[in-house]
This record gives structure tokens, C-alpha cells and sequence, in this order.
């Protein structure tokens, strides 16, 4: 049996949005795109959405509305992919780790405000794997200092936090939509979702080179848009990823059943609905059960060995994150996807126990 860690979805509707976008000719800023930044932040609970061509992107555009540069710090956890981090020191500024706490693998609150200065100008909040973030607490610090916050949903697609999606949880939030993602525009790309009107209106302008019209340009800005084949191949998706979803914790809570006892199975707190991204599990000799799996046909996945931290382009080797450190060497995830079936998690849960023994 061949299991692979993660699978797009793709049907005829897929294959025939994607041929009409290519006879209208109209292949840039255009009603796909439109259509699908209204439906997508509406479905997050959120007034706006810009779409643009990647969730790296979509960073960039929250560090450039907000004006992040030389002299700032922007807070961010380290156990997390690099461009949650690396647009912020892009822009000049310098990123703040947080560590996490043990069982959401999300920033921990309790150690959030000693990271605060006065030269704090965002603090950035990572649903990861799929678990939403402490969003009151966290929310609750960052007014008390008034720091606008960023949530990298990238990996939390229809994930909820008290009943209420990610995406609409703070001042805005960022997603990519990443082949192997909840959901996909079949390649790279990103939205940014926020309810404030003004920073809805310059990130627009910011990701197609800050112009009002064609040969007017107001702000410096870059080209980071998002084309209308990749916007269509969205707009179906999402109208598959509430079921998706439901799909992807019925495969999680069918693992956790068989994995009980054997490893340390995922986490979900009290008041969040985990959409499961990856279901990344801990044990010791992580390694050698990665070998063992992939012997076997199962795909495996690390995510992330090396945190953003000891990174050497980050230049933050001094830096001491205890929970960060100790998880990434037990850290294992396994396959998850909505395809997933019964016979193939009961396939990667005997390999697991016969190789416990």
C-alpha cells in the first residue's frame, strides 16, 4: 500500500472553470477574482478579502499596510514555517520569538506580554496544524498595548475559536492556498481578510503597485495579485471545504481512537474546532519510526525539524524557546487528507504498533 501525506482534490468542474477563464481571455483583475475575495471573507466572517499570489505574499502585504520597517519588532512564535517570520525582517524589522504552548503547538499567552516593547508594532498569531490560537487572551494583551494583531491562518481553513472562524478573530488574517492546504487554487496563492475598511483599501492598492489607476501610482507598491484561473479553481473549492473538512476530523478522531496509548496523539482544546491541517503526532525515536513508515508506503512529513529561530537567516541563535526546542525532535506527521480511508489509517496504525514493539 502507497499513502501519500496529502492530496489535491480534482474534478470536472475544476477542469472546466479553469477552460472558461482561458477562453474569456480575461486572465488578470477580473470577476473570479472579485467573486472569490467576497465569498472566501465571507465565509471567514470577515468584510474584506484581498486576494494575492501566495500566503508569503499575503504577510508581506500585512507588514507593508501597516508600515512595519527599521527599528520595529514584530512578535511571532518560532515553531512555524519561516514566512510567518522572514517578511517582517524583510521589511527591516526584527521578529520576537514566543514560545508555544505544548499541546496546541499555537503561541502561549502566558509568555506573550514580557515580549512586548515599546518598539512592538504587530504581534503575530499562527493557527498551526489546524488548532486556532487563545485568541481572547492574546486579543486581551494586544489592546491593553493597542498592537494590531496578525492571524497566519494558513494552515486553519474553516478552523473555529469559540464558535467563530479563524480569519475574523483579529485585525486581519492571512491564508495560502498551497496545494497541499484545506483548500487550493491548484498552485501558489494567498488571501488577506480584515473588517477594516481602510487597510482593506491600501493593501489593495499596495499588492498592484499602489496605483488608483492604471498610470497613477499613490504608494510604492509591488505586484503580488492573484490571477483568475487560480481565484476560479478557489471558488470551487470552497464550496467543498466545510465538507472537507468534516471529513478530515473524521479521520483524526479515527486515528487518536487506534493511536490511544501508543503515541502522543493531538490535542484539541475545550473551545476550538481543529481542522487538521496535518495530524502530527510525538514520540521518542521519531526518526526511526519515520524510516520505518516510509518503508512500508507511508508518506511522512516534518513539520517544522529546524524552527524559525535557528534558522541562519534569521540571526537569532541566542535566542532559548524550551517547549519549541523539545518538540521538534518528536515531532511526526502522518497522512491527512479528506480521501483518506479507513483501511489506510488502520494500515498506518498497525505499522505504528508493530513497530512500538
Amino acid at each position: 500500500m502507497q499513502i501519500n501525506l496529502s492530496e489535491m482534490y480534482v474534478d470536472s468542474e475544476i477542469k472546466k472553470v479553469v477552460t472558461d477563464v482561458l477562453d474569456s481571455r480575461r486572465y488578470i483583475k477580473g470577476n473570479q477574482l472579485r467573486l472569490f475575495e467576497e465569498e472566501f471573507s465571507s465565509f471567514c466572517g470577515a468584510d474584506y478579502g484581498i486576494g494575492v499570489s501566495s500566503g508569503t505574499s499575503a504577510m508581506l502585504l500585512t507588514m507593508m499596510g501597516l508600515e512595519v520597517g527599521q527599528d520595529d519588532e514584530v512578535i511571532v512564535p518560532s515553531h512555524t514555517f519561516i514566512a510567518s517570520a522572514s517578511p517582517a525582517k524583510f521589511m527591516g524589522a526584527t521578529p520576537v520569538y514566543v514560545d508555544i504552548d505544548p499541546l496546541t503547538y499555537t503561541l502561549d499567552p502566558e509568555k506573550l506580554e514580557a515580549a512586548i516593547t515599546s518598539r512592538t508594532k504587530a504581534i503575530i498569531v499562527v493557527h498551526l496544524y489546524g488548532h486556532p490560537a487563545d485568541m481572547d487572551r492574546i486579543m486581551s494583551i494586544a489592546k491593553k498595548y493597542e498592537i494590531p494583531v496578525i492571524e497566519d491562518a494558513c494552515q486553519s481553513h474553516a478552523a473555529e475559536y469559540k464558535g467563530r472562524k479563524t480569519g475574523s478573530l483579529a485585525d486581519m488574517a492571512i491564508f495560502s492556498f498551497f496545494p497541499s492546504k484545506n483548500m487550493t487554487v491548484a498552485g501558489d496563492g494567498g488571501m488577506v481578510v480584515t473588517s477594516d475598511e481602510e487597510l482593506a483599501k491600501k493593501m489593495s492598492m499596495l499588492r498592484d503597485h499602489g496605483r488608483t489607476d492604471k498610470y497613477l501610482h499613490e504608494m510604492l507598491g509591488l505586484n503580488l495579485r492573484l490571477s483568475e484561473m487560480p481565484a476560479s479553481v478557489g471558488r470551487i473549492q470552497l464550496k467543498h471545504l466545510h465538507e472537507w473538512t468534516e471529513a478530515r476530523r473524521k479521520a483524526a478522531a479515527r486515528y487518536r481512537s487506534l493511536l490511544n496509548g501508543v503515541v502522543e496523539t493531538p490535542s484539541e482544546k475545550e473551545w476550538a474546532k481543529h481542522a487538521y491541517y496535518v495530524y502530527t503526532i510525538q514520540t521518542e525515536n521519531r526518526d526511526d519510526l519515520q524510516q520505518h513508515l516510509n518503508e512500508n508506503g507511508v508518506s511522512t512529513g516534518l513539520y517544522y525539524p529546524v524552527p524559525v529561530h535557528r534558522q541562519p537567516c534569521m540571526q537569532a541563535e541566542d535566542c532559548v524557546l524550551p517547549v519549541t526546542d523539545a518538540c521538534v525532535e518528536k515531532i511526526l506527521s502522518l497522512p491527512m487528507h479528506p480521501q483518506l480511508t479507513e483501511e489506510q489509517i488502520e494500515y498506518i496504525a498497525d505499522r505504528i504498533k508493530e513497530w512500538k514493539k
